[in-house]
């Protein structure tokens, strides 16, 4: 069983079609080789939360739930499959945490391409939802993040947000603070987004 059956994992994932993921690793690499590296790191991510068995896991999937790739996690890893909807990232997150906050008390939002998270800062990303924290954030290097969880859906801090830039983290800092909500910052992450990230990757192997 699991350890946290009232919160659900969302891993927010997209098809590994050449040319469409992983493109900051372009031209480094040709666009079948950065899709066999986002693939790579989202096995490795969907692996760990299988083993770590701390929650149920759905995969939400980008721009639909219909590549191979998808179907094969589902026997692989134990995940249920979503669409992603929404015109902008920060649609398709709220989208999918108020879907899934429908069916369980707690939500965990996280992307598929850090691997410095282990299956400890999951833990305690999660158990801190357990307490009256309203949000639980890791941050990323670069200035955004790599997890977000919450126990209601709050959409300031997704919606009319520019993303993909280093103030991401702390533009969704200044809304929880206008919000009036308590707030759990967690280990700093990193993920993988240029060869000089592939690499460090790589060698952290």
């Amino acid at each position: 069983m699991y350890k946290y059956p009232n919160t659900t994992i969302l891993v927010f994932c997209k098809a590994p079609i050449a040319g469409t993921v992983k493109t900051r690793l372009m031209p480094h690499l040709n666009g079948q080789a950065a899709a066999d590296i986002h693939i790579e790191l989202s096995q490795r991510t969907l692996a760990l939360l299988l083993k770590a068995q701390l929650c149920p896991i759905q995969l939400w999937c980008y721009p639909d739930k219909e590549h191979s790739f998808f179907n094969d996690c589902v026997v692989k890893y134990n995940v249920t499959l979503y669409e992603q909807k929404g015109s902008d990232l920060g649609e398709r997150m709220l989208f999918a945490i108020t879907h899934a906050l429908q069916q369980s008390p707690r939500v965990l939002l996280l992307g598929c391409d850090s691997p410095s998270l282990i299956a400890k800062d999951l833990d305690l990303a999660i158990s801190s939802l357990q307490t009256q924290q309203d949000i639980v954030v890791a941050p990323a290097e670069d200035g955004g993040y790599v997890m977000i969880g919450m126990k209601q859906a709050y959409p300031e801090l997704f919606l009319n947000m520019k993303w993909g830039h280093n103030r991401v983290l702390s533009h969704t800092h200044e809304k929880i603070k206008q919000l009036g909500l308590n707030v759990t910052e967690t280990k700093q992450q990193w993920d993988v987004d240029d060869i000089n990230d592939l690499n460090r990757y790589k060698n952290s192997e």
